[in-house]
């Protein structure tokens, strides 16, 4: 903050600078005719404001800003900045090659046709980007994302978890009892409907769509509660309220497989889905719960459960590759990963 009121008092100066001389050497123009103030320290100065309106600006006012190009050529070489994480009805109209990949992940036998869903989503929930998420003047919005890794046990990481701005959590993982270890606060909770669980009031619901179904889940859940079970069973009706509910889009869930991932799995996880979607539409991402715990146990930090960590030999996630992306991302300090215990 400093350095910018530093920067803005020296452009003012040279403002000033540059109007006080201009109106001398026109003065001299009509007043004087003697040459005592050359013409080409005012041309010289002009080049040098020019060189400073194109000096390229911080993207935020943080001490680091996640979307500061120049730092990483890695980094640079993934993060595409026009790549827009939510689904609306601007944006709906999909890619072949992305609508062709998207179809694949759960292999739907019959899907129903994507446009009608579609169009059936934004009759029932918000066809525009939240508010909240839309990146206005400068400033710095702070991330944190929150996994489900029992390393979070006894960390007591709570209270500096709830100070961010926005607090991102997924799938089944719950707050109440937790609140020393995990923080009591969330805005955005990402779900897809086998992983649903109820939210609190002011929660905002990001759901990832696997498949079409899922789309149709949402539309059911929130009306008529028809649809009971996807190849599990999944709740027929839920009380999230309709203008809280906001897709991840299908074509960012490409993005983050094709340029984060490289192709490794079939496709990412919930959790690296969140860790990408928060550099999106944050200035600085702290991430908590990622990981095993310090004997090496992957376990969730609400159960005791020793074969917790099996979705990383599956084949569906490549949970080595994706813990290697967040590790490279925190050591250009781009991120920063609380470890817990």
């Amino acid at each position: 903050m400093v350095m910018m009121r530093n920067r803005n008092l020296k452009l003012l100066t040279f403002l000033i600078l540059l109007a006080s001389l201009t109106f001398l050497l026109n003065y001299t123009h009509t007043v004087v005719t003697a040459t005592w103030f050359p013409k080409h320290m005012v041309s010289e100065l002009s080049e040098s404001f020019k060189r400073l309106m194109n000096y390229p600006q911080r993207p935020c006012t943080c001490s680091r800003c996640i979307g500061e190009p120049g730092v990483s050529p890695w980094f640079d070489e993934r993060f595409n900045q026009t790549m827009q994480p939510l689904l609306t009805a601007q944006n709906a109209l999909f890619e072949e090659d992305t609508y062709s990949w998207w179809l694949k992940l759960q292999r739907e036998k019959q899907p129903q046709n994507l446009n009608d869903t579609i169009q059936e989503l934004f009759q029932v929930v918000p066809g525009s980007v939240d508010p909240m998420l839309r990146r206005g003047v400068a400033g710095c919005r702070r991330c944190a994302v929150v996994g489900n890794s029992g390393n979070l046990r006894e960390s007591q990481y709570g209270p500096h978890i709830d100070s961010h701005d926005f607090v991102l959590r997924m799938n089944r993982a719950p707050t109440t009892g937790f609140e020393a270890d995990v923080g009591s606060r969330t805005t955005h909770h990402l779900v897809y409907p086998e992983s649903f669980r109820e939210l609190g009031e002011n929660v905002s619901m990001v759901l990832v769509p696997f498949k079409t179904l899922d789309l149709q889940w949402v539309v059911s859940a929130t009306t008529k509660g028809t649809i009971s079970h996807t190849y599990v069973p999944v709740p027929s009706r839920i009380k999230v309220k309709r203008n809280q509910i906001l897709v991840y889009h299908p074509a960012f869930i490409k993005y983050v497989f094709d340029s984060w991932l490289q192709g490794h799995g079939r496709y990412p996880s919930t959790g690296i889905l969140s860790v990408i979607f928060s550099l999106h539409i944050c200035d600085e991402v702290d991430l908590y719960g990622f990981g095993a715990d310090s004997k090496g146990n992957w376990h969730h930090y609400w159960e005791n459960n020793p074969s917790a960590g099996a979705f990383r030999k599956t084949g569906v996630h490549d949970g080595d590759f994706e813990s290697n992306v967040t590790a490279t991302l925190a050591s250009i300090n781009k991120i920063r990963i609380f470890k817990g215990r």
